[in-house]
């Protein structure tokens, strides 16, 4: 379906600039030029295009394919709308969804979700420094960066939704967005960063799960719980008396019934959790350490995104090249997720009599996407065997899983770099 789709009038139609665009026959069309800007630009545009041509003439029967400049590329993105990508994302997670029932992980029937931000560093132009803002580092000039933030299904490694923005727009703006994506049935998990009245209460509107980590100053009624040495208390939180709400449907004496979570660790720290799940007796406070640790997951993904997929190594230096490389990173995590979840089932067997679990290299997957991408959503190829090909690529290079080893995330280590955009035809 994600194949007719990419070759769809439809889809060209939706997301074409302009009325104008794609309508005279040139060298490159509105889904050749998706597919090209699916696999993974991380050369230069030259060899980038080189190879391009070269697969479409040798794996997709294209002999008389013409080949096309920089130049002519930076022309067709610029008639695309960024957004094709998160169309096309949507429908992937949509089917899996739909169609694959008995495959979807629960926790006690929740899709698990969290959201959490990071930071991307940007080419150093003067379009994105305006657009974005300068992030402070050991240099002068600093760096540009802008925020990211992902609704991730962590059982089942999809990405939902994302958002891209300035860093002056905060993560509660961000996670309030993701809450459209998300549906009754879901259990959101948030950092501590995210907590405020206002936005528990419009979870509560919208009949949204949560489990959020909040600070011990949170309100005076956190203080008192964690002064009692309780490890479990329904209580009611009320909105701060120093927030203006003259714009809110509610006021200073609406009550919100929460429950809270002493967790203990190992290391002496105690979390406070917060959330929705109220019924001590089918959530007991046991569950809820581990389940707050399935938050670690979107860290993962965002080494995923940076280190593997290398979403940082843009293709263009416009707000719009910028955007489209983004939304097509996400959506190519996507097709690789869903390739990985099928081979799942096949791995315990290969690997049953190991001492260790395994799984897919992701890193390596990755670099068997390169190229195959092409051949795969090509609409002239028989996808099951360009997929048959991956799985047995995939299957070949397999990890063991270790168990109890994290890794501390280290956010200072993408403030070091600097990007600088060359004058050339991208600028």
């Amino acid at each position: 379906m994600i194949c007719k789709e990419i070759f769809s009038k439809s889809l060209e139609n939706c997301f074409k600039v302009s009325e104008s665009d794609f309508t005279r026959t040139r060298k490159q069309s509105f889904s050749t030029t998706l597919l090209f800007m699916m696999n993974f630009l991380t050369k230069s545009l030259s060899i980038e295009i080189e190879n391009f041509v070269s697969i479409l003439k040798r794996d997709c029967g294209l002999a008389g394919f013409k080949s096309f400049t920089k130049s002519a590329f930076v022309q067709y993105r610029k008639k695309i709308h960024p957004e094709v990508f998160k169309k096309l994302s949507d429908m992937l997670v949509g089917e899996f969804y739909t169609d694959n029932e008995p495959a979807i992980k629960l926790w006690n029937g929740f899709r698990v979700l969290v959201v959490d931000d990071s930071s991307v560093t940007l080419p150093f132009t003067k379009e994105l420094k305006k657009r974005y803002e300068l992030t402070k580092n050991q240099t002068k000039t600093g760096v540009v960066q802008e925020r990211v933030s992902v609704l991730y299904d962590v059982l089942n490694k999809y990405v939902l939704d994302s958002q891209l923005s300035p860093k002056s727009i905060g993560e509660r703006a961000l996670g309030l967005l993701h809450i459209e994506k998300s549906r009754t049935g879901d259990l959101i998990i948030y950092d501590r960063g995210y907590p405020s009245y206002d936005f528990i209460n419009t979870h509560l509107n919208k009949s949204m799960d949560y489990l959020m980590r909040v600070k011990v100053s949170f309100s005076g009624v956190t203080k008192s719980f964690i002064a009692s040495n309780k490890r479990s208390q329904i209580v009611e939180i009320y909105p701060s008396k120093n927030v203006d709400i003259s714009h809110k449907q509610y006021d200073k004496n609406t009550p919100i019934k929460v429950r809270l979570l002493r967790v203990d660790l190992p290391n002496g720290e105690t979390e406070l959790l917060i959330t929705s799940l109220l019924d001590s007796k089918k959530y007991s406070h046991k569950i809820f350490k581990d389940l707050y640790f399935k938050r670690w997951g979107v860290e993962t993904y965002y080494d995923e995104l940076k280190n593997k997929l290398k979403v940082e190594y843009f293709s263009g230096y416009s707000n719009q090249s910028i955007l489209q490389d983004f939304n097509a990173a996400i959506f190519i995590s996507n097709v690789q997720t869903l390739i990985v979840s099928d081979l799942e089932d096949e791995i315990k067997e290969q690997t049953k009599n190991r001492k260790l679990s395994y799984k897919v290299n992701t890193n390596l997957s990755y670099g068997f996407l390169k190229n195959k991408i092409i051949t795969l959503f090509f609409s002239n190829t028989d996808m099951d065997d360009i997929v048959m090909q991956l799985k047995i690529l995939f299957k070949q290079e397999l990890v063991p899983i270790r168990p109890n080893r994290s890794n501390k995330r280290n956010i200072g280590k993408y403030r070091r770099r600097e990007k600088i955009a060359f004058e050339n035809l991208l600028t």
